[in-house]
């Protein structure tokens, strides 16, 4: 199958998409040219999102950034998915935006983390089911240097509780929500969080390290009311939803699908069903998911250990590419007709290695019309900073996205 090598009409369907202003570029691979825009597509001022969508997780895009493509490449019901769901960025906001959704993640901790934000009890229920999980347990304590033993006495029993009852079969909707709301509160650098300040922010270092943080920074934790700090989130998650947003949502949640798959092997997926894919893949090894999840996973009951040798890290870029091949071939078989991959993929090595300089010949070699590279140029914000990442040397500091379009057949015969 041969595909136009005309940038003009590439720029076109990416004009359409953007529109005209931007700084235009172009970008050669394999002998064909594909154009570039650069701008601020999108702002990441936090209150500008969904409220629900504030559950931290390392290495996230913000909820701009799926929306942007959602509303300008699908209509309500059509089929959104992720691959690499993460804390389900892409899935949540698609279903506020009343599109179907399919969210897949190896780490199953991911749709811990998103499948309960579908359905959302009120904060009365939540409060209710609060009031009878015991406080009290009888487990041994020693994550001393994260929680105050009287904190992580509760924890203990709330995760006993939270077992228990999907041992029995009791487990719903709103132990659910309880769960994903108290794992999001674990650790932390605020007193809303049931640690003492640790780093990074909302995931656990390890015993050895955060000894050693409270030693450099004279602390030791303090009680926290973790049902109470449960209540607080639950408020502030639910805070700004609107009607017709909880009705969306509840619409999604009927349908939705969430996977614990490997990414290149969705069986569970039809062909030619899903209308836009949105995601961002892990790179080589920037983020260890078992070190950052270790705590969370304890606290769901997952074996962190085994989940992590399960998590493809490549380890450099011939790997990398390989992986990313046959995750595209599969996405190639699920993706309709006309259907878009929108494919964010960042800097790596100091922007030394452009991904999309990868990604666009490994499409175009399994199918897909590579439309080209959307770049929004951003500003760090004030977690980037504490995450040790700067401007100038570190990190990520552009969301860059390859867009690709899956032709019809027969207008795929006619390039």
């Amino acid at each position: 199958m041969k595909l136009s090598g005309d940038i003009q009409k590439r720029q076109s369907e990416l004009t359409a998409l953007t529109g005209d202003e931007g700084l235009w570029t172009e970008l050669e691979c394999d002998g064909q040219r594909f154009p570039v825009i650069a701008k601020e597509f999108w702002t990441f001022r936090q209150r500008q999102a969904s409220s629900l969508h504030e559950i931290s997780y390392r290495a996230c895009y913000k909820p701009q950034l799926p929306r942007f493509f959602i509303e300008r490449l699908t209509i309500p019901d059509d089929m959104v998915y992720d691959p690499f769901g993460g804390r389900g960025t892409t899935a949540i906001e698609a279903a506020l935006l009343d599109r179907r959704v399919i969210s897949n993640d190896i780490n199953p901790l991911s749709q811990m983390l998103a499948q309960p934000r579908l359905t959302p009890p009120s904060r009365e229920a939540v409060s209710e089911r609060l009031a009878i999980i015991p406080r009290i347990t009888d487990e041994q304590c020693d994550l001393g240097m994260f929680f105050h033993p009287d904190t992580e006495n509760e924890i203990r029993a709330m995760r006993r509780w939270f077992i228990e009852r999907r041992e029995s079969g009791a487990f719903d909707y709103i132990d659910a929500w309880s769960r994903m709301t108290a794992t999001n509160r674990l650790t932390g650098h605020s007193p809303g969080f049931f640690s003492v300040y640790t780093l990074p922010p909302n995931q656990a270092v390890t015993r050895k390290s955060q000894i050693a943080l409270n030693k450099k920074r004279g602390q030791s934790p303090e009680y926290r009311d973790t049902h109470a700090l449960i209540i607080r989130k639950s408020r502030r998650l639910l805070k700004y939803l609107s009607d017709q947003e909880q009705k969306n949502l509840r619409t999604a949640s009927e349908t939705a699908r969430f996977l614990n798959c490997d990414a290149r092997h969705t069986s569970k997926i039809e062909p030619n069903s899903v209308s836009l894919t949105v995601t961002s893949p892990p790179f080589l090894n920037v983020v260890q998911y078992k070190n950052d999840n270790w705590l969370r996973c304890w606290f769901c009951g997952l074996d962190a250990e085994s989940i992590g040798k399960s998590i493809t890290m490549p380890s450099n870029i011939n790997s990398w590419s390989e992986f990313m091949a046959d995750v595209l071939k599969e996405l190639y078989r699920i993706t309709k007709p006309n259907g878009h991959v929108a494919f964010e993929v960042g800097e790596i090595k100091k922007g030394s290695i452009k991904l999309e300089e990868i990604i666009l010949p490994l499409g175009l070699n399994i199918g897909f019309d590579p439309l080209g590279v959307i770049i929004n140029i951003q500003n760090f914000t004030k977690t980037a900073n504490i995450w040790g990442v700067d401007n100038n040397s570190k990190g990520t500091n552009t969301n860059r996205i390859v867009l690709f379009k899956k032709r019809s057949f027969i207008h795929s015969q006619q390039l």
